[in-house]
C-alpha cells in the first residue's frame, strides 16, 4: 500500500479505507489470525471492542472508532485521572467477565496485556479497547499487574512529564481492582522485560517501576 498511514505505533501502521473501516498492518509481518479470533469472540459477547471484517497475513481491517484516545483527552485537560482509572479498571472487569475460547484452562480468562490509556478510544458511545496483539487467555491478576506496571513505568521516568498523573493513575487504578485480582507483578515483570518493543530508557525504569508497585 502506497498511502499513507494516518496513525503508526510501535510496529504496526494504520491506514484510512473510508469513514467506517481501517486497515492495520503489521511492519514485521506478525499473522493476526489469533487476534482476529479472540477480537471477534470478544465482539460479539459485547465487549467495546472495534469488529473484525477481514484478516489475512498482517492485515487486519476493522471498524473505524471515533473519538480522542485516553492519553490525548489526558493531556486536553478534557478527562480526569481518577475518571479515566476508573473506566481502565472497568473495562478489565468487563474483559475477564467474557467467557474463554476453547483451550482455556480452569481458571483463565481473556487477557489483553496492553491495556493503558494510549490504547482506549474514547467513543461518543463508551469507551473501545485498541490494539490486541498480546492477547492471550491467563490469570486475571496478569493482566492487572500489566496496566500497573505500564502506568508505572511512567510514574518513574523523571523526564516524563505526565509522571505525576501517572502515579495518580496507577494507585486509582489499582484501589478499583483490589478486590478483583491480586496483581502478579513478577510474572507481567518478566513479560514487559522481554518485549522486543521496549526501549532501552524504558527496561531501566522497569525494576523502579516494580517497586513502585510492591512497596
Amino acid at each position: 500500500m502506497g498511502a499513507t498511514p494516518f496513525a503508526a505505533g510501535r510496529d504496526a501502521d494504520v491506514y484510512a479505507l473510508d469513514g467506517a473501516r481501517v486497515l492495520r498492518r503489521y511492519r514485521d509481518g506478525t499473522d493476526v489470525a489469533v487476534e482476529a479470533r479472540f477480537m471477534s469472540h470478544l465482539h460479539a459477547a459485547g465487549f467495546p471492542v472495534p469488529r473484525v471484517h477481514r484478516a489475512d497475513g498482517a492485515d487486519l481491517v476493522m471498524q473505524r472508532v471515533a473519538g480522542p484516545t485516553m492519553l490525548q483527552a489526558l493531556v486536553a485537560g478534557t478527562i480526569e485521572v481518577e475518571p479515566g482509572a476508573a473506566i481502565l479498571a472497568g473495562l478489565h472487569r468487563r474483559l475477564h467477565a467474557v467467557a474463554p475460547l476453547t483451550g482455556a484452562r480452569d481458571g483463565e480468562r481473556i487477557l489483553h496485556l496492553d491495556l493503558h490509556p494510549d490504547n482506549v478510544i474514547l467513543d461518543p458511545a463508551g469507551p473501545v479497547l485498541l490494539d490486541w496483539r498480546n492477547v492471550r487467555h491467563g490469570p486475571p491478576g496478569l493482566d492487572v499487574a500489566m496496566t500497573a506496571l505500564i502506568l508505572a513505568q511512567v510514574a518513574v521516568d523523571p523526564d516524563q512529564p505526565m509522571a505525576a498523573a501517572a502515579d495518580e493513575m496507577q494507585r486509582a487504578y489499582r484501589y478499583a481492582l483490589r478486590d478483583h485480582a491480586a496483581p502478579l507483578v513478577a510474572e507481567a515483570l518478566a513479560i514487559r522485560r522481554a518485549n522486543p518493543t521496549q526501549t532501552p530508557t524504558e527496561l531501566a525504569l522497569l525494576d523502579a517501576a516494580a517497586a513502585l508497585l510492591t512497596s
